[in-house]
């Protein structure tokens, strides 16, 4: 039996398990006689133990703090009848309790609580909220992936490390070649232009005696033009 379904409700004795819950009500069945019953939540109220709180001199607690204090504490169980020794019992088994608050009927009601949870085996402890479990799966999924994630980017950064040092000799070779190649571009033209100097400078050199030879054979027929006269 799950303590979260564990109820109690006004005008009935004990303890009650929520079976199911309808519009206008609950079926319950009692801890004490197993009795199954409509209750109407016109006439009754409901509380789940899992929201009860007690006061303390400091913060709120909840009943499971306190009944759990109980089931780990050595001392018997005082009389319900003596409100000196029930007082008595909590002062020693949770002494932070405000009794100033917290009265003598509700310190008995604690303790028929506890006997009831103790005599139907009920584990006493809060349910995790639904919420809080999903956030603790989320969160172990992802653990479980963050050592594949964390592998891949390192080997892809080892990846492209090996492939810059690799090129790193080639784009050092390509960029040579070309300050090469345009320091030696104007040489080649000053090579070229020289190479076309000298033709040209041979052609000129032969063409000058064949004009020289050719001014003097016509320097004696341009004297002998004014004889036709």
């Amino acid at each position: 039996m799950d303590y979260s379904k564990i109820i109690a409700v006004s005008g009935l004795q004990g303890l009650h398990e929520l079976i199911s819950s309808k519009n206008d009500g609950a079926i319950v069945r009692s801890l004490d006689d197993k009795s199954t019953r409509f209750v109407s939540s016109r006439i009754h109220n409901f509380s789940h133990l899992e929201s009860i709180e007690i006061y303390t001199v400091t913060d709120n607690v909840n009943l499971v703090d306190i009944l759990l204090a109980m089931q780990k504490s050595s001392k018997a169980l005082p009389d319900t009848k003596d409100n000196a020794a029930i007082k008595k019992y909590f002062v020693e088994v949770y002494p932070d309790i405000d009794f100033d608050r917290v009265y003598s009927s509700d310190m008995k009601k604690i303790i028929k609580w506890f006997e009831i949870l103790k005599g139907n085996d009920i584990e006493i402890k809060l349910t995790e909220p639904v919420a809080e479990q999903e956030e603790e799966a989320v969160v172990e999924v992802a653990k479980q992936k963050a050592p594949a994630a964390k592998e891949k980017p390192a080997k892809a950064t080892k990846e492209v490390k090996e492939e810059v040092v690799e090129e790193a000799p080639k784009k050092k070779a390509v960029a040579k070649a070309v300050k090469e190649t345009k320091e030696e571009a104007p040489k080649k033209k000053a090579a070229v232009a020289k190479q076309e100097e000298k033709p040209a400078k041979k052609a000129a050199a032969k063409e000058a005696p064949k004009a020289k030879k050719e001014t003097k054979e016509e320097a004696p027929k341009k004297k002998a033009a004014p004889k036709k006269k």
